[in-house]
């Protein structure tokens, strides 16, 4: 059974950078499609970005594209979250999940770490 455990969370100013990384034990990792998902106090568990199994193809949320990249190293059984030109309303817990099946939907991925803070003072 895959786990998962994200990091590189903390505070950062608007216009800032922070890069999430998302580690995952088991040697199934590469069959996996991973995605990221942010919820901030208040509000619903939202969508930010997926990677399929080879890394090749990318999918974003409208409200990251163009700022953050989602990339995955097979080899170190890792994904990463690069967030750039951050934003106070970025501010929330990201997850990273695993799923066999692709999609945006958080009910396409059974396997969720525990997340990680990421702040964005204005």
């Amino acid at each position: 059974q895959v786990q998962l455990v994200e990091s590189g969370g903390g505070l950062v100013q608007a216009g800032g950078s922070l890069r999430l990384s998302c580690a995952a034990s088991g040697r199934t990792f590469r069959s996996y499609q991973v995605g990221w998902f942010r919820q901030a106090p208040g509000k619903e568990r939202e969508f930010v970005a997926a990677v399929s199994r080879n890394g090749a193809t990318t999918n974003y949320a409208d409200s990251v594209k163009g700022r953050f990249t989602i990339s995955r190293d097979n080899a170190k059984n890792t994904v990463y979250l690069q967030m750039n030109s951050l934003k106070p309303e970025d501010t929330a817990v990201y997850y990273c999940a695993a799923g066999l099946v692709a999609g945006i939907e958080a009910a396409f991925y059974d396997i969720w770490g525990q997340g990680t803070q990421a702040t964005v003072s204005s």
